[in-house]
C-alpha cells in the first residue's frame, strides 16, 4: 500500500472532518476559558482560600507545565511504538480524556468548599492538577492529530483555520454565558460557579466525542512500515530534534516571540485604553470588532495559502503587522484611529498563530524525514511548553516593565513621559516581536519546495518510481 503524499495537492478532507477537528479546540476551550478567567475568584471570594496560597499553588502548577506536555507527547509516541493500535495513535487518548474533563473541571469548582484548613488548598491544588493533566493528555493529541489529517499547505491551512473557528467559539460561549449564571446566582455563589462551570462542561464534553468520532488519521503508516521497537523512541528523542529540525526550531522561536508580545498585549491593553486614550469603554467594542476580523481571516487565508504556501503566507502577514504597529506609533493618540489601525495589525498578526499548527504539522513531516522516527507527541508537546514559557515571560515582562516606566497605581492621572512607555510597549513591542517570528521563518525555517519534494519521494517510494 502507498502512502500518502506530503505535498498532493488533492484534498481527502470531509467538511465532516474539518466540523470535527474545530470542535476538538471548541470542546476543550469551554472549560479551560473559564479556568483562565473564573478560577481566581472562586478560590479567594467563594472557596475561602488566601491569595497567598492560591498564588503558590499557581506557581507549582508553572513548574507542572514544565514536564506535563513534552512527557505526555513523549509517552503517546512510546505507547504507540509498542501497541502499533489500530485505532489510531492519537484518537484513543482524546476518548480517553474526554469524559476525565469533564469530571475534574467540576470538582475544581466543588470540591475545595467541603474541606477546611490546610486540606481545602491541598484539595484545590489536586483537583487543578487532574484537570490540567486531562486537558494535558486531550490537547497533546488533538494537535498532533493534525498532521495526521493533512498531507499539503491547503489541508494544513483548512484545519488550522477550522482549530481557529472552534477555539473562538469555545471562548465565546463560556466568556459569554459565565457571567450571567453567576451574576443570577449571587444569593448563593457556590451554586452559581458550580451551575456554570457543569453546563460549559458538558458542551464541552459533546464537542469533545464530537470530535473524537469526526476526525481521523489519513495519513497513518501501515504498521508494518512503522517503528517496531518501543525503545526506539526515547525521552530525550527531542534533543535530537533541535539539533536536526531546523523547522521545528523557527516555529518554537515563533511560538516563543509571538506569546511574549500576546501576553504583554493583554496585560497592558487596559492601561493603553484607560491611561492614554482614555476611553476604556471601547475595549470591549475593539474586542468585538477583532473577533469578526479574525473570522473574515480565517475564512480568506486558507485560499490564500493554496497559492502562495503556507509560510510564505504567514511571512507576509507578519510584515504587514509591523507596519501597521510602526504607523500606529507615529499617529496621534485618537481612539477610532487606534481602533482602527490596531485592528487590522493584530488582525494580520494573528495569522501567525492561527497558521502554526499547519507548520507544526509540516515540521513533524520533515522531522521523520531527517530523523526516520514520527514523535508527533513530543514535538507538538515540546513546542506547546515553548508557547507558555512565553506566555509566562510575556505577562510577567508586562507587570516589571509598568514599574520601569514609572507608571503609578491608582493616580488620576498618569504623567505623559508614562503614557508615552506605555504607548511604546503596546504598540511598538508587538512590532518588534512579530518582526523576530519573521526573521525565525526567514533564516531558521530551511522546509523549501526541493525538500518538500525529498519528503514526498521519501514518504512514497512507489509514486516517485523508486
Amino acid at each position: 500500500m502507498g502512502k500518502t503524499s506530503v505535498s498532493s495537492s488533492r484534498s481527502s478532507l470531509t467538511r465532516k472532518n474539518l466540523i470535527g477537528y474545530a470542535m476538538g479546540d471548541l470542546g476543550g476551550c469551554m472549560t479551560f476559558a473559564v479556568m483562565g478567567s473564573f478560577l481566581t475568584p472562586y478560590y479567594t471570594e467563594v472557596a475561602g482560600l488566601t491569595t497567598g496560597a492560591v498564588a503558590s499553588m499557581y506557581l507549582i502548577l508553572k513548574i507542572w507545565d514544565a514536564v506535563n506536555d513534552p512527557m505526555m507527547g513523549a509517552l503517546m509516541d512510546k505507547v504507540f511504538a509498542r501497541t502499533h493500535s489500530s485505532k489510531g495513535k492519537f484518537r484513543p487518548w482524546m476518548v480517553r480524556a474526554t469524559p476525565l474533563l469533564l469530571i475534574t473541571a467540576i470538582l475544581m469548582y466543588t470540591a475545595p468548599t467541603y474541606v477546611n484548613g490546610a486540606a481545602k488548598v491541598l484539595v484545590a491544588l489536586v483537583t487543578y492538577l487532574l484537570y490540567e493533566a486531562s486537558y494535558t493528555m486531550f490537547n497533546i493529541p488533538y494537535g498532533s492529530l493534525l498532521s495526521a489529517m493533512a498531507g499539503n499547505d491547503a489541508e494544513r491551512a483548512n484545519l488550522s483555520s477550522a482549530r481557529g473557528f472552534g477555539s473562538m467559539i469555545g471562548n465565546l460561549i463560556p466568556m459569554f454565558m459565565f457571567p450571567i449564571i453567576i451574576d443570577t446566582m449571587t444569593a448563593n455563589p457556590q451554586l452559581g460557579y458550580t451551575a456554570g462551570v457543569t453546563l460549559c462542561a458538558v458542551v464541552g464534553f459533546i464537542a469533545c466525542i464530537l470530535s473524537c468520532k469526526w476526525t481521523c488519521e489519513h495519513n497513518s503508516r501501515p504498521v508494518e512500515e512503522d517503528i517496531k521497537d518501543s525503545s526506539d523512541i526515547k525521552f530525550t528523542d527531542i534533543l535530537v530534534v533541535f539539533k536536526k529540525n531546523r523547522a521545528f526550531v523557527a516555529l518554537c522561536l515563533q511560538g516563543l516571540f509571538y506569546c511574549i508580545m500576546q501576553y504583554m498585549g493583554t496585560t497592558l491593553g487596559i492601561y493603553m485604553y484607560r491611561d492614554v486614550l482614555g476611553a476604556l469603554s471601547m475595549m470591549s467594542m475593539m474586542t468585538l470588532i477583532s473577533m469578526g476580523l479574525s473570522f473574515i481571516f480565517l475564512a480568506l487565508v486558507p485560499k490564500i495559502v493554496a497559492k502562495k504556501g503556507l509560510e510564505k503566507t504567514v511571512r507576509a502577514s507578519q510584515l504587514i503587522s509591523v507596519a501597521l504597529y510602526v504607523l500606529l506609533f507615529l499617529l496621534p493618540n485618537n481612539i477610532f484611529l487606534y481602533m482602527g489601525v490596531s485592528a487590522f495589525a493584530s488582525g494580520f498578526g494573528g495569522i501567525t498563530v492561527l497558521m502554526q499548527w499547519g507548520m507544526v504539522g509540516e515540521a513533524i513531516d520533515y522531522n521523520e524525514y531527517v530523523t526516520g522516527k514520527r514523535t508527533e507527541g513530543s514535538i507538538y508537546g515540546t513546542f506547546n511548553l515553548m508557547r507558555r514559557i512565553g506566555q509566562a515571560l510575556g505577562s510577567s515582562a508586562a507587570v516589571a516593565l509598568l514599574g520601569v516606566i514609572g507608571y503609578v497605581p491608582g493616580a488620576q492621572a498618569q504623567s505623559a513621559g508614562v503614557q508615552m512607555g506605555i504607548k511604546t510597549l503596546v504598540v511598538l513591542t508587538p512590532a518588534v516581536f512579530l518582526f523576530l517570528c519573521w526573521v525565525s521563518l526567514k533564516f531558521v525555517w530551511n522546509i523549501t519546495p526541493e525538500i518538500r519534494e525529498l519528503m514526498s519521494a521519501s514518504r512514497n517510494p512507489e509514486q516517485s518510481g523508486k
